[in-house]
């Protein structure tokens, strides 16, 4: 969580992604194996053949063990089954946080629609903590904040809502507020006493700690504390949290911070929301109950782009099955944002139960294809145009699993209709910069 319009404390950069990167496939750091090992031996080990394949057998578990995916083994807090919604401070608002503001947007997620469409949580970014007292607690800045964290956290759950709330592993955070570094179990119990239900969890001020070490420390901090809390790792993918988080948050972030627009790059690491889609390529695999990749939250609203580049921003986050944590204003959305926010059709799919995180399956220069499988054996798909005109797109069977003489009916999830029976492919005119999103049913 980095603002371009503030001071950046501690800020490790821009993410760097590594050589071994590619379109289809994050590779694991390189291991050297030595060949040797795998060649069986001139001397038939004990129990002759028998032996020798026990000990290839062996051989190949301990290899599996060595590169698996660290997140085929999911935290197990019951936790985030599907990706979590709701809606946080930091995007509009940065530091000019307080108890008046997130109580207005917690009324604004009911009578907006937003609660009954899926939103849950209220969560409250950096600059709510000030100090700490002579025992170590945590403190809230009084004037913002006078009734204190519990009392704003009880009005959160008369909503039907859930509590969400912000620190840092390191020893401050990228406002330099105090962090949780040498806190972590005293700062969860305190969260735990407050009703707290989401903790996101960022990166600066971390000098030289280890990722894994200090996520792990506060997941243990949480698993203590007596009440289940979601926890987000907001680490932006520098040191890969795909490979290592799987049992030790609930989401982590893939990337470097998102910007309100369309394409670019800032000084300061951000990124255009495009970037950001680009650098999720790759990573599917290690998505799915109870563990998220993270494309960082949505700028749906604020202004920068265009209703229909927001559309394809809400699209693109659901067919990667990314957290939807809205970051706009609730009170005076304009009707076309609380439209694309609340569309549930789209909703269904980022939350479809089977948690299969979509993938481009097809990409012809500034046009692309991206699908996922969902719970029922369908699958959802956008059509993507990246160009500056508007173009065809096709979506054939075969790129998303189906054979090409299937005929299978399709829905429009934005026009909310029919577009009816296909036999191998679908296309449809896409606007500059735009999307068409559907699912394909046989």
């Amino acid at each position: 969580m980095v603002s371009p319009h503030r001071p950046v404390l501690g800020y490790a950069g821009s993410l760097r992604r590594s050589p071994c990167d590619g379109d289809r496939a994050i590779c694991p750091e390189a291991k050297r194996v030595d060949r040797s090992v795998c060649s069986p031996s001139t001397v038939p080990p004990p129990g002759g053949t028998k032996g020798l394949l026990m000990k290839r057998f062996a051989l190949l578990i301990a290899l599996l063990a060595v590169f698996a995916p660290a997140s085929m083994v999911a935290l197990d807090n019951g936790l985030a089954k599907t990706p979590p919604m709701g809606w946080n401070s930091w995007n509009k608002f940065g530091c000019d946080v307080s108890a008046d503001l997130i109580k207005q947007m917690a009324d604004a997620v009911v009578s907006s629609g937003m609660k009954d469409a899926g939103y849950q949580y209220v969560v409250i970014d950096d600059c709510w903590q000030v100090s700490r007292d002579k025992d170590g607690n945590i403190i809230a800045d009084a004037k913002r904040f006078p009734e204190g964290m519990k009392a704003l956290g009880d009005y959160i759950h008369s909503k039907g809502l859930k509590f969400g709330i912000y620190s840092d592993a390191g020893t401050g955070t990228c406002q330099n507020r105090p962090g949780s570094r040498g806190y972590e179990f005293q700062d969860a119990r305190q969260y735990a006493a407050w009703g707290v239900d989401y903790l996101k969890y960022d990166w600066c001020n971390h000098s030289t700690q280890d990722s894994a070490a200090s996520y792990s420390i506060m997941r243990d901090g949480l698993k203590q504390s007596g009440r289940p809390i979601v926890f987000s790792l907001c680490e932006w993918g520098s040191t890969k949290p795909w490979l290592w988080a799987g049992d030790v948050g609930n989401l982590w972030r893939s990337t470097g911070d998102i910007v309100d627009k369309w394409e670019g790059s800032e000084k300061w690491g951000g990124l255009g929301m495009i970037q950001i889609v680009d650098l999720q390529v790759g990573l599917e695999s290690y998505a799915g109950p109870g563990h998220w990749n993270d494309p960082d939250m949505l700028e749906v609203g604020n202004g920068g782009m265009t209703n229909t580049e927001y559309q394809a921003h809400f699209s693109l986050w659901a067919i990667l099955a990314a957290p939807l944590m809205a970051g706009n204003d609730l009170r005076t959305m304009a009707p076309a944002i609380r439209d694309i926010l609340t569309n549930k059709e789209v909703i269904a799919i980022d939350q479809d139960p089977l948690g299969r995180e979509g993938r481009r399956v097809h990409k012809d220069g500034d046009l692309e294809v991206w699908a996922r499988q969902l719970k029922d054996g369908s699958r959802a798909v956008v059509l993507l145009n990246r160009s500056k005109d508007e173009a065809e797109v096709a979506v054939n069977w075969e790129d998303i699993g189906f054979p090409a003489h299937l005929s299978a009916a399709v829905r429009d999830l934005w026009k909310h209709a029919e577009a009816g029976k296909f036999t191998g492919l679908y296309s449809a005119k896409v606007a500059s910069h735009g999307v068409v999103m559907v699912t394909v049913k046989p």
